[in-house]
């Protein structure tokens, strides 16, 4: 799912992408909210707070919370240069695994601290997990060629709203195949991302900020199933040959 890109892409690879991260986006969401009283997997709402301080003229706030939009903007923007620079060195296959492996580092150390580090530093927290989850978010987008977005939903809603009207005007069996394959795509994501919130809460309410550490295992199980699956595949290729 993470190593198959352009044209060797698959709906089904796509599909567990899309469910592994949008669970892992969902931990990170209710966690980061219930630690640190901030949105963590997305900017939009940041951008409706920074702008209503902007009108309240609180300068302070006002800059706290374009910190948090550019830190998601830098984790895009690392994330984008790992890809770039691993394609450029013909590492195609292995492109996501810095971005993934410095996801899980952010992750574990967030998710190790202690609680008297969360209340004394709650910004550094925040802009480290939207710094994650922006590298997440990059890191998805191009592997799946723009399909599949992974950290937060207002799109997708939109999307799906959009392919559902189109199932009662698009007659012919390749476009409702095509459509029907979308639409299982997103309702996925957003079931995933769902799951990922309830089960992060959950796991929050007794373990606290180590929640994370769920998100973080759940990253390391996807990088050891895909190699496993890959070198799996490779070994029926030269029995076959």
């Amino acid at each position: 799912m993470f190593r198959h890109t352009g044209k060797n892409r698959t709906f089904i690879h796509n599909l567990k992408l899309a469910s592994l991260l949008s669970f892992v986006a969902g931990i990170v969401n209710v966690s980061g909210f219930f630690a640190v009283q901030t949105l963590t997997t997305n900017v939009t709402g940041h951008f409706a707070y920074f702008s209503d301080q902007i009108v309240r003229r609180d300068t302070g706030s006002a800059v706290l919370y374009l910190l948090f939009i550019l830190c998601f903007f830098a984790g895009a923007v690392v994330s984008g240069f790992l890809v770039e620079f691993a394609i450029k060195n013909g590492r195609n296959r292995s492109m996501y695994v810095i971005p993934v492996s410095v996801e899980i580092a952010i992750l574990t150390i967030a998710g190790i601290l202690n609680e008297d580090t969360v209340v004394h530093h709650p910004v550094s927290i925040a802009c480290s997990l939207l710094f994650a989850m922006g590298l997440q978010n990059a890191l998805v987008t191009s592997i799946s060629n723009s399909i599949v977005r992974t950290t937060h939903l207002t799109g997708l809603f939109t999307d799906l709203g959009i392919e559902v009207a189109q199932m009662f005007f698009y007659r012919k069996k390749d476009q409702h195949t095509r459509l029907k394959r979308s639409i299982g795509l997103r309702l996925s994501i957003i079931l995933f991302f769902f799951s990922g919130c309830i089960i992060g809460g959950l796991t929050y309410m007794k373990f606290g900020i180590a929640s994370l550490l769920l998100a973080s295992a759940t990253l390391i199980g996807g990088l050891v199933y895909d190699t496993v699956k890959f070198k799996v595949v490779l070994l029926k290729r030269k029995l076959l040959h």
